[in-house]
């Protein structure tokens, strides 16, 4: 990661700082949206920083599993990205599993 100031990271990403403040001390669980718009200014791509806010998971048992969860569909990350955390973890998970389903079939 790169390492930013919270303010340098407000102002490239276009967060507050207050918002980002609150996201580093636990108070807020950042959305997908949020976490696109920080990625870039993090040194890191989507997925790597939706593994460590736990939308994906880190260690998928397969090879099609890793691949499946590597890059999340732009469409449903936008969809996404307007809905609560708790429907954008579920949305994610279920996404997760049906993928691995299919690729058995």
């Amino acid at each position: 990661m790169v390492p930013l100031t919270l303010q340098e990271l407000a102002h490239a990403s276009g967060i507050s700082p207050s918002y980002l403040g609150r996201i580093e001390r636990g108070e807020r669980f950042p959305s997908a949206h949020v976490l696109r718009k920080m990625a870039s200014h993090l040194g890191l791509t989507e997925s790597e920083l939706f593994i460590l806010a736990d939308y994906l998971s880190p260690h998928p048992s397969t090879g099609a599993e890793r691949r499946s969860v590597e890059k999340l569909d732009p469409y449903v990350a936008a969809a996404l990205s307007h809905e609560p955390v708790e429907i954008q973890r579920a949305a994610v998970a279920i996404l997760t599993i049906l993928k691995s389903m299919a690729k058995r079939i």
